[in-house]
């Protein structure tokens, strides 16, 4: 194999980062020569393995067990490594998850090989992979280049687009178990317990409205007319650090350094002055709208467009162009 990509699951569910991350691995692996393989762990989970066939794995390493069916990194970083060993591929890649960047950071330590995290490109520059990831908050791109033969990194959702699933297409899929002792691992997974929202996750969203301090003269209505917009347009709500700091709304909205680092195709900050931990968190959308009182707010240095005015008269009326224009 030349490339080798962790396909991360949760419930027998692949994260959606994981094939945005496989369908780049493809490119690569054309321009590269060789096999893309995949690693799939878990128990009960051949149907993901079988997915990532149809998102360009040409060999997909299923290692099913009881004692993996809830991730933990001491079993989960012994088959990955052993795979390495085994094949010896040029590259290892890993979706930026929280689970994921933690495994991949074992990995390379491990293994003694270069990590690059929380990649937004990669390419290949004289046969080696070039990894490109923001650095002092977002405000620099850094390129990192490897000077060992094995690459690890990691990949940040939305980086690339999603790959089309051919449900048809030919690959191989490689059975086996755990290759560490079940015994004796350092974690145990008591239980689980998920909040049921029917949200759209903000990581994954392509449409993200944002509510921060702006809102503070009546935040209950002020972060429903937010939310408003936000059904109207199918994406997910955000919101600032100093709206989440107030009490406005809960913490799992935040957006910034200290909260998610999202990158929709369209960001709509409301009331938000643009620190720079939350430029940090939402600066690569592809494109950003504004909508502050005050016309000097930082935010407009990085917006788009920007609509100097009360979100509490801009936001409805947003809220009713797009009714009209969606239908």
């Amino acid at each position: 194999m030349s490339i080798l990509v962790y396909i991360e699951q949760f419930d027998g569910k692949a994260a959606p980062v994981s094939w945005e991350v496989l369908g780049k691995a493809r490119t690569l692996v054309d321009q590269l020569g060789g096999k893309l393989a995949a690693v799939v762990i878990g128990a009960g989970v051949e149907g993901v393995a079988k997915e990532a066939v149809s998102y360009g794995a040409d060999v997909v390493h299923l290692v099913e067990d009881p004692s993996l069916a809830a991730f933990r990194i001491d079993p989960y970083a012994a088959v990955v490594e052993d795979l390495v060993k085994t094949h010896s591929p040029k590259i290892v890649l890993f979706p930026a998850t929280a689970r994921s960047r933690d495994l991949s950071a074992v990995v390379a330590c491990d293994l003694d090989a270069g990590l690059a995290a929380d990649c937004s490109d990669l390419s290949l520059v004289d046969g080696g992979l070039a990894a490109v990831r923001p650095v002092f908050s977002g405000n620099l791109l850094t390129t990192v280049r490897f000077n060992g033969p094995l690459a690890v990194a990691s990949v940040r959702a939305r980086s690339f687009p999603t790959p089309e699933a051919n449900p048809g297409r030919a690959g191989e899929i490689v059975k086996s178990g755990p290759v560490a002792p079940t015994t004796g691992i350092r974690e145990e997974i008591k239980s689980f317990e998920a909040t049921a929202t029917g949200e759209v996750s903000l990581t994954d969203a392509k449409i993200i409205v944002s509510g921060g301090r702006g809102v503070a003269k009546d935040p209950e209505l002020g972060f429903k007319l937010i939310k408003e917009l936000t059904d109207t347009l199918g994406g997910a709500m955000g919101a600032s650090r100093a709206a989440v700091d107030a009490g406005y709304i809960a913490y799992k909205h935040q957006v910034g350094q200290t909260g998610k680092v999202v990158r929709p195709d369209l960001y709509i900050a409301a009331g938000i002055s643009g620190a720079i931990q939350h430029l940090a968190g939402m600066g690569n959308a592809k494109i950003i709208v504004a909508i502050n009182k005050d016309a000097e707010a930082p935010i407009f240095s990085v917006a788009n467009y920007g609509v100097v005015g009360d979100l509490y008269e801009v936001v409805p009326a947003l809220n009713a162009e797009f009714k009209k224009r969606l239908g």
